[in-house]
C-alpha cells in the first residue's frame, strides 16, 4: 500500500531515511515542521556516513524547500528543472548512484508530477527520463506511487543472417539473366555459335562463396578490431581553442597517460570529470584536434532531442587498463585503425545501451572482470 505523504518534509525524511537505511520513527511525527535543510542535515548525520554537504547540494536542497505546492506554479519550476537536466543524467554525480540532493528533490517533486496531464509530461522530456532513473534505482515502494510513463518501442539493430545474404545473391543473379533483353540474347546466340569446335573458353576466376564473403564482411566490422580499455580521468581541462570541447589526461595502466580530447564540454565541467572512471578506444590513429593532440575516443551514451550525453561507467572492481571483452567473439584487435577503411563507422551504429542501461554491441554487452559497462540513460546510442 502506498503511503500517504502529508507534507514536503515528511517525504523527504521518508526518502532519505529509505536511500541511507535509517528507521524513520526515531524522527517523531510533531518535529516534521522544521524546514527540509535542518532536516536534511539531521538525517544525513544519523546516519553516521560520509555525505556530501557543498554548496551545490545544499542549493538543490533550498530547490526543495522552496518549491510550490500549487499545480500551475511546480509546473514552471518543473519546466526548469527540466531544462537544468537537459545538459547531465543526474542532478549531482556521475549517476551511477542517486546522490542526496537527488533523492531530496525527486521527494518533493513526486506528488507534482504524477498529477501532470500526459500532454504536459511530453513537455518535461528530460524531468521524466531523470524521474524513472531515480524510481527504477532507488525501488521506493509502498513510499511514493509509481509515476507511469510511455516509452517508445526500441528495437535494436540485428544483423543479417548469412542464409539471407546468400538467398539475395541468388535473387539478384536470377533477376539479372531475366531481365536480359532478347536483343542480348540473339548475340549471346551468335558469339557462341561462330566459335570452332577446337576453340576453348578461357578459365574464368571461379567466384567467391557467398558465405565467404559475408564472413570477410564481419572481420571487416567486427567490434574485436577494436581495443576497448577501462580508464581512470586523472585530469580534466578546457580546450585552449574550442568552447565545446574538453582535454582529459587518462590513466589506462601504461607507463605514460594518454591526451584525449572529447567534446563534452556542454554536458560536463572539468572538476566533474577529474577522477572518473571511463570506457575508451584506444588504437584509434592519434591526431590533432584544434592543435591539440588527441590519443583516443571516450565512448559515450547520448540520446535524441536537447541531447543528453555520458560517458560509459565501468563497474566498482574494474581494473583500470583491461579490456573490454564481448562473449563468444574473440580476435585480436588491430594495432591502429585504418581511417580509409572506415572500420570505426561501420561498427558504431551496432553500439546501444539497452533497457537497463547496459552497454552492448548488437546486444552483447561490454563485459570486465567486475560486470557489464552501463549508463543511466537507457535505449541510447553510443559512440
Amino acid at each position: 500500500m502506498v503511503v500517504a505523504v502529508n507534507s514536503k518534509t515528511k517525504s523527504v525524511v521518508l526518502a532519505l531515511c529509505k536511500h541511507l537505511s535509517l528507521d524513520p520513527s526515531v524522527f517523531p511525527p510533531d518535529s516534521l515542521d522544521s524546514d527540509i535543510k535542518s532536516f536534511y542535515l539531521n538525517v544525513t548525520a544519523a546516519s553516521g556516513r560520509v555525505v556530501n554537504h557543498s554548496d551545490e547540494v545544499l542549493k538543490w536542497v533550498a530547490f526543495a524547500d522552496t518549491f510550490p505546492v500549487a499545480l500551475d506554479e511546480s509546473f514552471e519550476n518543473l519546466k526548469r528543472l527540466n531544462d537544468d537536466l537537459s545538459g547531465k543524467s543526474v542532478l549531482l554525480g556521475s549517476g551511477l548512484k542517486p546522490s542526496e540532493a537527488d533523492v531530496v528533490v525527486f521527494s518533493v517533486i513526486h506528488s507534482s508530477v504524477i498529477k501532470l496531464s500526459d500532454e504536459n509530461k511530453e513537455k518535461l522530456p528530460h524531468l521524466l527520463r531523470w524521474i524513472d532513473y531515480i524510481q527504477h534505482k532507488l525501488e521506493f515502494v509502498g513510499l511514493f506511487e509509481k509515476v507511469s510513463l510511455h516509452k517508445p518501442g526500441f528495437a535494436p539493430p540485428v544483423a543479417k543472417p548469412v542464409a539471407a545474404v546468400e538467398a539475395d545473391l541468388k535473387s539478384s543473379k536470377t533477376e539479372q539473366s531475366t531481365n536480359k533483353s532478347e536483343a542480348d540474347i540473339r548475340k549471346d546466340k551468335i558469339k557462341a555459335e561462330g566459335k570452332s569446335a577446337g576453340d576453348k573458353e578461357p578459365t574464368k576466376a571461379k567466384a567467391k562463396p557467398a558465405d565467404k564473403e559475408v564472413a570477410e564482411k564481419e572481420n571487416e566490422v567486427g567490434v574485436s578490431l577494436l581495443n576497448i580499455q577501462v580508464g581512470l580521468i586523472c585530469k580534466a581541462w578546457k580546450h585552449p581553442s574550442a568552447d565545446s570541447l574538453l582535454v582529459e589526461e587518462i590513466d589506462v595502466g601504461e607507463a605514460k597517460t594518454r591526451q584525449v580530447v572529447s567534446g563534452l564540454a556542454k554536458y560536463f565541467r572539468p572538476e566533474e570529470l577529474t577522477n572518473r572512471r571511463v570506457v575508451l578506444i584506444t588504437n584509434v590513429k592519434p591526431g590533432k584536434l584544434r592543435d591539440v593532440i588527441s590519443e583516443g575516443l571516450v565512448l559515450c551514451a547520448s540520446n535524441e532531442g536537447p541531447i543528453t550525453v555520458e560517458p560509459l561507467l565501468p563497474p566498482e572492481g574494474a581494473k583500470i587498463g583491461e579490456r573490454v571483452s564481448f562473449s563468444g567473439i574473440d580476435g585480436k584487435p588491430e594495432d591502429v585503425l585504418n581511417p580509409k577503411k572506415k572500420q570505426l563507422e561501420k561498427i558504431t551504429p551496432h553500439l546501444f545501451t539497452d533497457d537497463k542501461g547496459v552497454a552492448t554491441f548488437k546486444g552483447i554487452p561490454f563485459m570486465t572482470s567486475a560486470g557489464p559497462c552501463t549508463s543511466s540513460i537507457p535505449r541510447a546510442t553510443i559512440k
